[in-house]
């Protein structure tokens, strides 16, 4: 990684969650050259899905500590 780069990271890990991840997104995004139609369109069905699944309270949410937690035990495990 060259200095240019080091210093913008730096920046950038300075900005608020919310900043940051809008700025991820935004450079994920700029990746993506060709946008395949059908399989954006199944994201935007399981997206739908997903929403509605939490909104009827099919599922519940979990907090990021719990699901780190879980994480963590499952790679410790390996």
């Amino acid at each position: 990684m060259n200095r240019e780069v080091s210093e913008l990271l730096e920046k950038a890990l300075a900005l608020p969650p919310e900043a940051r991840a809008a700025l991820a997104g935004s450079l994920l995004e700029s990746l993506d050259d060709h946008v395949d139609a059908a399989a954006e369109e199944e994201w935007n069905r399981e997206i739908a899905k997903r929403i509605e699944e939490l909104d009827s309270g099919k599922v519940k949410p979990l907090p990021w500590p719990e699901v780190r937690r879980r994480i963590s035990q499952i790679l410790d495990g390996r």
